[in-house]
């Protein structure tokens, strides 16, 4: 007899195929016998799920302070290198700027 060796991850799939299908016989037995208290039941599971996740989103963006403006970042002079690269650059300088220009030429 030859031994089947397979990653753990495989393994795991495995487990979750199985379990998957052994809840879907559970649920389907107590929804033959219990019809009315397992609709309910998966009904308010559903929402209070749906509605815990949106509870969560808002929680996080409620406490969590906004991002510091790009522009006041370079006005403070960041120190994040490709802000720096790009306005270090002559062509990018002299692009960003018309007045560069006119001063280069005249």
């Amino acid at each position: 007899m030859e031994v089947i060796w397979v990653d753990k991850d495989q393994a795991i799939g495995a487990l979750i195929l199985l379990g998957s299908l052994a809840g879907i016989g559970i649920f389907t037995w107590l929804l033959i016998f219990y019809t009315t208290i397992i609709l309910l039941l998966t009904a308010f599971v559903a929402v209070a799920l749906i509605l815990g996740i949106l509870a969560w989103i808002g929680w996080t963006m409620a406490t969590i302070p906004p991002p510091e403006p790009i522009e006041a970042q370079r006005l403070i002079g960041s120190s994040d290198s490709t802000i720096s690269s790009v306005t270090n650059s002559p062509s990018m300088a002299q692009n960003a700027d018309p007045a560069a220009k006119d001063r280069q030429s005249g």
